[in-house]
C-alpha cells in the first residue's frame, strides 16, 4: 500500500461540556489540537492531514498547526450524540466521492496528545500487514482490575459485574484492554459501508497507556501535563 494514498482525519469540534474550548486550550503553551496535527505530519504517512471542525476558531488553530480544513463540518455532525466516526466518514465522502483516491483512512483524536508520530507509523505497519478491515488502538488495563468492577447500588450496596471472578487473583485473570482514540485505521470501503470503525473483524493495536491517554476531564488534563513534563525533562538536560 502506498502511504501517499492514506488520508488522516482529525475530528475536532468546537463544543466540549466537561472542558470548554478543549481543542484550542493551551497544553503547556501549545493548543491541544496542535499535538495531534504535528504527530500526523511528522510520521510522513499521509497524502493529506485534514481537521474536521464546526468552528472557525478551531479551523484557524488547525491551519496554524499545518493541517488542512477544506470545509466546516455541518452542525448535525457536531452535537454530543453523533458518533465521531460519522464526522470522519463525512470527510472521506466529501474529499473522495468516487472512492478512488484514498483506500486507507486514519482517525486521530486530538484528545490523545501523547501519541507520537512513531506510534502512528507502527500502527500502520500492523494494520497493512493484516487482512482486517479496521484496527483500533487499545491500552491494557493497569492496577484498577476491571474483572473486579463493582456497581454502587441503593444504600451503598456493592454489586459485582463479574461475580464469578471477584475472588480470583489478578495474576490468574486474563488481560483486558480499553479502546483509546489515539490511532484508528480503516479501509475506506469498509468505513463507507459500515459508517464505523467497529466492524466485526476489527483488530486491536496495543500502545502504552501513557501514549493512549484520552483527555476527557480536568484530572486527565493534569495527568497529561505531568506526562509531557516528564517527556521533556531529558530534552531539557540534553
Amino acid at each position: 500500500m502506498d502511504t501517499n494514498d492514506c488520508l488522516a482525519v482529525i475530528p475536532a469540534r468546537g463544543g466540549s461540556r466537561r472542558i470548554p474550548g478543549k481543542n484550542m486550550r493551551p497544553l503547556l503553551g501549545k493548543p491541544l489540537l496542535a499535538y495531534t496535527v504535528e504527530a500526523a505530519l511528522q510520521c510522513d504517512l499521509f497524502a493529506r492531514v485534514v481537521v474536521s471542525t464546526d468552528t472557525p476558531a478551531v479551523a484557524q488553530v488547525a491551519r496554524d498547526s499545518g493541517a488542512e480544513v477544506p470545509f466546516l463540518r455541518d452542525a448535525s455532525l457536531a452535537d454530543d450524540h453523533t458518533p465521531v466516526s460519522a464526522a470522519t466518514t463525512d470527510v472521506l465522502q466529501r474529499l473522495d466521492p468516487d472512492g478512488d483516491r484514498y483506500p486507507l483512512v486514519c482517525q486521530l483524536m486530538p484528545t490523545c496528545p501523547l501519541r507520537p508520530a512513531t506510534a502512528i507509523t507502527a500502527s500502520y505497519q500492523q494494520f497493512t500487514a493484516s487482512d482486517a478491515r479496521a484496527q483500533i488502538s487499545v491500552v491494557r488495563y493497569g492496577w484498577q482490575n476491571p474483572w473486579w468492577a463493582l456497581r454502587l447500588g441503593d444504600r451503598h450496596a456493592l454489586e459485582p459485574l463479574f461475580a464469578d471472578r471477584l475472588r480470583e487473583r489478578s495474576q490468574d485473570l486474563p488481560e483486558l484492554y480499553c479502546p483509546s482514540g489515539a490511532v484508528w485505521w480503516a479501509r475506506a470501503d469498509a468505513l463507507r459501508q459500515e459508517g464505523s470503525f467497529h466492524v466485526p473483524d476489527r483488530t486491536g493495536w496495543v500502545l502504552p497507556w501513557q501514549q493512549g491517554l484520552d483527555i476527557d476531564t480536568e484530572d486527565d488534563w493534569a495527568l497529561a501535563e505531568c506526562l509531557l513534563r516528564l517527556r521533556q525533562e531529558p530534552e531539557d538536560r540534553a
